[in-house]
């Protein structure tokens, strides 16, 4: 069974005439005649009775019709749907991870909306790690994703967004606070609020421990910046983070290092030979131009 043969039977049903269905399908009535003859063969039922000139649905007719029905009008949905994706009109599934959640993210795609010929196209938002995030990049479950830079994916490439300050925080009169010329070392003293290891920034931060020989009492592992903060808040502990929005909604205190100035850099991500619809195309075109502030 094909669609053209549903097709072909629905129209002979709505015409009840196989002259005026072929001329209405442009073919000829014999081509016409044959395919309901091997659909009928093929279905092991007879679906018209020929009365003359005219045709009529039999009983079992009238119950494929419904199915008919059904079949020809998704299938105009779902043409009329790629069509509005192949267009002006596409569906943009982005993830990111929740640094951006504040501003950067609404921000950067209520930019690119404002763009004329962007009004049309709609956004799902996720938000997760980044390790979680490729493999749904890979799966197809988002188009483009923001986060940390992961090594040996080939497949995927990243594009260097925005470059955050590393800075500790403190709860407020914390001693590290009035320190003249606080340094990185300076972690060892205190208990530490850590990310999550399977971080971006978690592993990030802690290469940095590595990198200069360090051992902080970590005594915490948190998902984000706005957990991390509420525990440094409460006199939990001190933390090495990105220095982000949320924290200027928490009595902390904010401390610049004298001795290193280390930055953790955010990408956008997709796949690099996936085919994408003209909207996701255009969003990732205008992050390329408008939306890096490295």
């Amino acid at each position: 069974m094909t669609l053209n043969q549903i097709l072909y039977f629905q129209t002979i049903a709505q015409c009840q005439h196989f002259r005026l269905a072929a001329s209405e399908l442009n073919i000829s009535q014999p081509s016409l005649s044959r395919s309901i003859a091997n659909l009928e063969e093929e279905l092991g039922i007879i679906l018209f009775e020929r009365k003359g000139r005219t045709v009529t649905l039999t009983k079992y007719g009238r119950i494929f019709l419904e199915h008919a029905d059904r079949i020809l009008n998704e299938v105009r949905i779902a043409e009329k749907q790629m069509k509005k994706l192949s267009g002006n009109a596409g569906h943009v599934d982005i993830a990111y991870v929740f640094p951006l959640a504040a501003r950067y993210i609404p921000h950067t795609v209520r930019q690119f909306l404002e763009k004329g010929k962007n009004k049309q196209i709609s956004f799902s938002f996720h938000q997760s790690y980044t390790r979680e995030m490729i493999s749904g990049l890979k799966t197809d479950q988002y188009d483009v994703i923001f986060g940390s830079y992961v090594e040996n994916e080939p497949d995927i490439q990243f594009v260097p967004i925005l470059n955050q300050e590393m800075i500790v925080i403190t709860p407020l009169g914390h001693p590290l606070a009035g320190k003249a010329d606080p340094v990185l070392q300076d972690l060892e003293n205190y208990p530490v609020m850590g990310y999550d290891r399977t971080s971006g920034l978690g592993g990030f931060t802690n290469r940095i421990y590595s990198s200069y020989s360090m051992k902080p009492n970590i005594i915490c592992e948190s998902p984000d910046e706005n957990a991390i903060a509420s525990l440094v808040a409460e006199n939990f502990g001190i933390a090495l983070v990105a220095d982000v929005e949320i924290l200027d909604h928490f009595p902390l205190e904010k401390i610049h290092l004298a001795n290193v100035n280390l930055r953790h850099t955010v990408y956008m991500a997709y796949m690099k030979n996936r085919y994408q619809i003209p909207a996701v195309r255009n969003f990732i075109s205008f992050i390329q131009k408008e939306g890096t502030h490295i």
